[in-house]
């Protein structure tokens, strides 16, 4: 079977507590509304996509969503994230963990959104 129109993809789909706030959220480190209703954000940066779906009664302290973003340049994603305004820190919402080589051999860092979703930043070699 050949896929030509459409390539083979897996995509987050993470909960809001308000989805205008969470597409402002984004949007201060580049990206961009690609699709949008009362029930559905999608979000694009690059080829970068995230979604988003309702969910009011979150609370951020219990979230457990979480998703991984690979990129090429991951010191260019945490710098445009820190340059939002997104704080480097261990506790609190948002905040963002400084890129570092990981045990596992990649560089690596960490946003934790408005809401409580863990977003694992990873770059990828070459």
């Amino acid at each position: 079977m050949t896929h030509t129109a459409v390539r083979d993809r897996a995509l987050p789909n993470l909960p809001s507590r308000d989805l205008d706030a969470t597409e402002a959220f984004y949007a201060g480190f580049g990206f961009e509304r690609r699709f949008r209703d009362e029930g559905w954000l999608i979000l694009r940066r690059g080829e970068l996509q995230l979604e988003f779906f309702p969910f009011p009664g979150l609370d951020p302290a219990e979230s457990a969503s979480r998703c991984t973003i690979r990129v090429a340049d991951v010191d260019e994603l945490a710098d445009a994230i820190a340059a939002s305004g997104v704080a480097v820190a261990e506790q609190g919402f948002p905040r963002l963990h400084e890129v570092r080589r990981q045990d596992w051999g990649l560089r690596a860092g960490h946003l934790v959104d408005p809401d409580g979703n863990l977003l694992t930043l990873i770059e990828e070699p070459a």
